[in-house]
């Protein structure tokens, strides 16, 4: 899904590190995480936090991967964006737990 020049595949070991990594990363960003679930909750509150934050992630798709892509415009389309990121949301703030690393890496095999 990413702009890359040459058809590059990930090796499963590099994929397992940056799954370890990610799943790390997201025990300190849980409450910002947290915050960003709950200004979607309520929505009349705080709607500034949830859309910065898709804003933000717009931003990086666009910049880092191939819009051509259909996986890319799924990304992309707002009726099914907001299912999809609070989706990735949960999944990363359930990464704080000891079995993190498996309910990550058993999300993305899933996508």
């Amino acid at each position: 899904m990413r702009k890359s020049y040459l058809n590059n595949n990930i090796k499963l070991e590099e994929f397992d590190a940056l799954t370890k990594i990610t799943a790390e990363m997201s025990k300190y960003l849980y409450p910002y995480i947290r915050k960003i679930l709950q200004s979607k909750e309520d929505p009349e509150k705080n709607t500034v936090i949830w859309n910065d934050f898709k804003k933000r992630f717009k931003e990086l798709v666009n910049e880092r991967f191939n819009i051509n892509s259909m996986r890319v415009k799924k990304l992309l389309n707002q009726t099914e964006n907001d299912e999809i990121l609070i989706r990735s949301l949960l999944t990363l703030s359930f990464c704080t737990s000891n079995k993190g690393y498996q309910k990550l890496k058993k999300f993305l095999f899933d996508f």
